[in-house]
């Protein structure tokens, strides 16, 4: 009777009409829901229904378009997948990637930088590149509740992740425009999201003005979700209404450039080079010519950048060649005598030295075959603490051990299906590219107290190589030198024969 008098108010209220108010909410017609419902049952999954006929109006609805934009087979497929992987090879011949397929900025002619960046330079002043950065994270570990992207690591001029990288996408347009005789030169800057970071992502571009480019060129979308998982590989309900789910990893990245039309756009653009890069690195190298001018010179459709690894026990994924196609191997996976072993013609170095800094090049040509390979890319797993709803009883728990996993796809899975002599990698200096932003502050290590001083430290060391004389008051030295003075040293001319006290910041000429 109370369930009746309830579906009869709710039913009236969701017909009544205040003004231009909220749209209405519609519940879902009894056989769409019956259609959907088995489509759930026949994978085993129609617990998730469980309380549906007890929810509000709005509450019914959102739960059908929640469902309704899931794929129950290829879920359960998935699943089946990643939980009963199949066997790994038991050996594995792991060998460097050959020189034919490699450049080092540390050991290359400077006429060869030279080209590349004249190169890479001439094509984004032929507005033939754009850039996609991966800023699905928030800022959770570093005790932000924001997008990482809008993070402020202490800089003496505040600026964000954010703001650094638009800045720097400024600079090299202009570079770029200036190499070859144009007014103006455009790299369009695609912002893959989450769900959680794309309504504060886009709000805060649009509160500073999209950090003085022009809307238009700034193109947001947002990565897939997949639905967590019971250690039973049941769906997990997060609460009566709503499945649990998360991101499905950096490799979303690949199926998200074409269900949002980010790759459409790409094209009707006629562009060419892509650089893919992630939000949290301090010193990244957005739109590199360096790097664009090196992939493009070599012709490839896939290139990776690469940092020098520190030492044997780093904890950091290398590139390399397993089996004779390129690939990844995490730390973990290497043995202490493979890890420590030294390269034949250098005794100085690691043989195994190319540290992973998920930072990529991709040719639009390769790009566009991305329907014809994405879901064939494997899934792994994430055993997670994931605060679920019983669907027996209705009462909520929040675990105190991993109860399930996340589903995610890693953006280099595509690397052994690339034909070795279309890919490259290029190795560059870890104090000029690298400063990643992982870490609560205090940490010591990729923290933001970290980060700050890479910046500072990377813009005293311009300075003195343009002949200008910098002090530090106190420990704390550096001066940053803002992305729209100098994309990577250049144009400090006019601050020679002056001094500069750090800390400081170099705003403009």
């Amino acid at each position: 009777m109370a369930s009746a008098v309830k579906a009869g108010v709710e039913n009236v209220l969701s017909k009544l009409s205040l003004g231009d108010s909220e749209p209405e909410v519609r519940a879902p017609s009894p056989e769409a829901v019956k259609e959907l419902k088995q489509k759930f049952e026949e994978v085993n999954q129609g617990h998730i229904f469980a309380f549906f006929d007890d929810l509000t109006v709005a509450e019914k609805a959102a739960l059908f378009k929640q469902l309704s934009n899931m794929n129950p087979k290829r879920i359960s497929q998935i699943t089946k997948e990643a939980l009963s992987p199949p066997p790994a090879a038991e050996t594995h011949v792991v060998e460097p990637l050959p020189d034919s397929a490699t450049a080092s900025i540390l050991d290359s002619a400077e006429s060869d930088i030279a080209s590349w960046n004249a190169k890479g330079l001439e094509l984004i002043g032929n507005n033939s590149v754009a850039v996609v950065l991966m800023a699905g994270g928030q800022g959770t570990r570093l005790g932000s509740a924001a997008p990482k992207g809008c993070f402020d690591v202490g800089l003496p001029s505040k600026k964000s992740l954010f703001q650094l990288q638009a800045e720097r996408i400024i600079r090299v347009q202009q570079l770029g425009a200036l190499k070859v005789g144009k007014e103006k030169a455009v790299v369009p800057w695609y912002i893959m999201t989450s769900g959680p970071t794309r309504g504060p992502t886009e709000k805060f571009f649009k509160e500073n003005n999209y950090f003085g480019l022009e809307s238009e060129n700034v193109v947001f979308f947002e990565q897939g979700v997949l639905p967590c998982i019971s250690n039973e590989g049941k769906i997990i309900l997060e609460s009566k209404s709503r499945v649990a789910v998360a991101p499905d990893g950096n490799g979303g990245i690949y199926q998200a450039l074409v269900t949002s039309s980010v790759l459409s756009d790409i094209k009707s653009r006629n562009i060419h080079h892509v650089h893919a890069y992630c939000v949290d690195n301090s010193l990244v190298k957005v739109a590199d010519p360096i790097f664009i001018g090196f992939s493009a010179s070599k012709d490839v459709d896939l290139a990776t950048k690469v940092v020098r690894k520190r030492n044997a026990t780093e904890s950091v994924g290398l590139i390399i060649l397993k089996n004779g196609k390129p690939d990844v191997v995490e730390y973990s996976e290497i043995d202490s005598a493979t890890a420590e072993a030294l390269d034949e013609k250098n005794k100085s170095i690691l043989k195994f030295r190319a540290a992973n800094i998920v930072n990529h090049y991709y040719s639009t040509r390769f790009l566009e075959t991305i329907p014809e390979w994405v879901h064939s890319l494997p899934h792994h797993i994430a055993k997670k603490k994931i605060p679920y709803c019983d669907s027996t009883t209705g009462e909520q728990f929040k675990p105190a051990k991993p109860n399930g996993i996340k589903l995610e796809q890693f953006v280099f899975d595509i690397f052994p299906r690339i034909p070795l002599e279309r890919f490259a990698c290029l190795e560059v200096k870890r104090e000029d590219e690298f400063s990643p932003l992982k870490n609560a502050r205090g940490t010591g290590e990729d923290d933001p107290d970290t980060s700050r001083r890479d910046v500072l430290l990377q813009g005293q060391k311009w300075l003195k190589a343009a002949g200008v004389t910098v002090t530090s008051e106190g420990l704390d030295s550096g001066v940053e030198v803002s992305p729209l003075v100098s994309y990577a040293g250049e144009g400090l001319e006019f601050l020679v024969g002056r001094e500069v006290r750090g800390p400081a910041a170099i705003e403009k000429e």
